[in-house]
């Protein structure tokens, strides 16, 4: 499978005093509120570390999922959280913090595939960044 997605950013200004925007081909960013205050401090808005977070436990989380179903599991719930460490200007760390339920799954088993979905998950390969992972199978 091949495909392209699309996104977009626009500035206006300097680094610390100006704004900008950012937008997805899917319209569910549309004019997304960017600026240092989003960025650095607290503001209204959005800003790249959120949204590679975001990017990353989603596509680790749909990636699971495949594998699951692969192995012949089917999960009723998988909830992960990713928590980006960004230092001097390096994204340095991403801790994903999942929690399953998967019925039917060993947690041995349900750990070996939990590390296969952070290693092959295309977010995953394209950072570089140490990025660890802690999984709860819930009973």
């Amino acid at each position: 499978m091949k495909f392209t997605r699309n996104a977009s950013a626009n500035w206006k200004g300097t680094g610390m005093d100006g704004k900008g925007t950012i937008n997805t081909e899917s319209k569910i960013l549309n004019d997304a509120q960017l600026s240092f205050k989003t960025r650095f401090a607290d503001g209204v808005g959005t800003n790249p570390e959120e949204l590679i977070a975001a990017a990353h436990s989603g596509c680790f989380t749909m990636q699971l999922s495949f594998i699951l179903t692969e192995a012949g599991f089917v999960p009723e719930n998988l909830d992960t959280k990713a928590k980006l460490a960004f230092e001097d200007g390096t994204i340095t760390t991403i801790h994903l913090d999942l929690e399953a339920a998967v019925p039917g799954l060993e947690d041995t088993q349900f750990q070996e595939l939990a590390q296969k979905a952070k290693a092959i998950c295309p977010v995953s390969k394209l950072l570089n960044a140490e990025i660890t992972l802690t999984a709860t199978l819930l009973s």
